[in-house]
């Protein structure tokens, strides 16, 4: 069933009646500098991935804290490599300057933005969802309509404004961070499928 004939918005009661999912693959936390090379062998044998970042929320105005994780998503694994511990590496800085890896997510621009303040760099391969979505003739460009309107079930959004800089990360947080990315690769594809 091809989503993108039928309906071309969807509303939060829509949404809410969809069932809960999450990523069910492997999470793979990075956060020692020593997993990173490891990590990216493999990362850079990808075609495509999902993308996404977290930062801990501020509630102050004018301040603004630093990208402590970035999540990059695989079919079947994400990685969760904590900035906070591991910086931006050159294998990171590679990864994200690579045009022969395409990086699916939603409003990336904020994304590459903030990782920039860590680390000048020329950001390559960047897929801005939202707007593929607008193309493909979509009212929607949130991660969480998108979802609910291509992919038919609806995502936690619990612990989106959580400690991204905590000692430990909780369960919740890397069921959360997984699935945001993960969502962002299936959403491209989705997008791409019905083109």
């Amino acid at each position: 069933m091809n989503n993108l004939e039928k309906k071309i918005s969807i509303t939060a009661e829509e949404i809410n009646v969809l069932p809960l999912r999450a990523f069910e693959g492997d999470i793979i936390l990075i956060d020692q500098p020593k997993e990173i090379s490891k990590a990216f062998e493999f990362i850079n044998e990808q075609p495509l991935v999902g993308f996404d970042t977290e930062t801990k929320p501020v509630f102050v105005r004018g301040h603004q804290n630093k990208v402590a994780l970035m999540q990059i998503a695989l079919p079947e694994k994400v990685y969760l490599i904590r900035l906070n511990k591991v910086g931006i590496t050159t294998e990171i800085i590679h990864f994200l300057e690579n045009t022969n890896i395409l990086k699916a997510g939603i409003a990336l621009r904020d994304d590459i933005k903030a990782l920039q303040r860590l680390k000048k760099f020329e950001p390559q391969g960047i897929v801005e969802l939202a707007q593929l979505a607008k193309s493909s003739g979509l009212r929607e460009e949130g991660v969480k309509k998108l979802t609910g309107l291509l992919l038919g079930f609806r995502i936690s959004k619990v612990a989106q404004t959580s400690n991204w800089e905590a000692s430990l990360l909780n369960e919740k947080q890397l069921s959360y961070a997984a699935t945001d990315a993960w969502v962002c690769l299936e959403i491209y594809k989705s997008l791409k499928q019905a083109m």
